[in-house]
């Protein structure tokens, strides 16, 4: 407790897995505490083993997805500290009756992060996206778009939820819903060169006219995870940019790290944001969309 008995502000990490680079919930939750993180959003990645080929070495043994089983398992261990979110694949016939399912019996508190390739608009998609904004259920988004160069070894046609013109439809057919971009296709779109870039993870100067900038100037619905490299590599690039973009969308950025180490907070802290800039984004606004029970 602070001086006066005001309460301390958490700090959330919005993105989050378990049984991830060999991390089980005793070692999610320990590295929490390394890092001073107070809860964290428990990510699933539901997906077909066509999808998620390349990340072999980094799923839990036997596994070729982050299922839901997985997240609810260390939220009922930890339930003070993690906080279980669910995306069903929506080409699953049975992927609402799933989500309904998860919401009402384990706790589910929103849904991410939804990495498929399909495109965002598909009408299967829409129906998931609408029941979120009608039951107050953040969405996270993985955008990956095809480039020529890719990292890790993966096909250069390697793509989730894409393109931009699909993400401007859904941010207009579905107002009421919250939607959390992240992941490299989100973030190198902070700079207005980004088609002329071959690059995964563009570096350098940030240039005007980013899609980015422009999509949260237009539609309120839209906010931004920090986590990962992408996030990092986007704010950082350019750091007097970076900057000014957190303090300029402090209530649209969210403090994540899709990792276990600290250099998206660094990144945050050496920034020297106002101090309720700073709240915000390291738990206040993900407190406000997901609130403490």
């Amino acid at each position: 407790m602070r001086r006066g008995g005001m309460r301390k502000s958490r700090v959330i990490d919005c993105h989050q897995h378990v049984k991830w680079y060999g991390h089980d919930a005793d070692r999610v939750v320990a590295n929490l505490d390394e890092h001073g993180i107070d809860a964290a959003w428990l990510l699933t990645w539901e997906a077909p083993p066509e999808d998620t080929a390349g990340y072999e070495g980094v799923f839990w043994p036997g596994r070729h997805c982050m299922p839901l089983e997985d997240a609810v398992e260390a939220a009922f261990k930890y339930p003070d500290r993690l906080i279980p979110f669910y995306a069903p694949d929506p080409r699953d016939p049975k992927a609402m009756g799933r989500l309904k399912g998860a919401i009402k019996h384990y706790g589910v508190r929103g849904v991410g992060e939804l990495k498929v390739r399909m495109m965002l608009d598909d009408p299967r998609a829409l129906e998931l996206f609408h029941f979120c904004g009608e039951n107050n259920l953040p969405v996270i988004l993985h955008i990956d778009v095809p480039l020529p160069r890719r990292d890790f070894g993966r096909s250069p046609s390697m793509w989730f939820c894409c393109d931009w013109e699909n993400l401007a439809r859904v941010l207009e057919l579905c107002p009421k819903t919250t939607f959390i971009g992240h992941a490299p296709g989100f973030w190198r779109e902070i700079s207005g060169d980004a088609d002329s870039s071959p690059d995964i993870y563009p570096k350098g100067s940030v240039k005007p006219g980013g899609r980015l900038v422009r999509y949260l100037d237009r539609y309120p619905n839209l906010y931004c995870d920090i986590s990962a490299g992408s996030g990092f590599t986007a704010l950082s690039r350019d750091p007097a940019f970076g900057r000014e973009f957190l303090l300029k969308y402090q209530d649209r950025c969210l403090f994540g790290r899709d990792s276990y180490d600290g250099k998206n907070m660094e990144f945050v802290r050496k920034c020297r944001l106002p101090a309720e800039a700073e709240r915000k984004i390291l738990g206040g606004n993900a407190e406000k969309m997901v609130p403490a029970r």
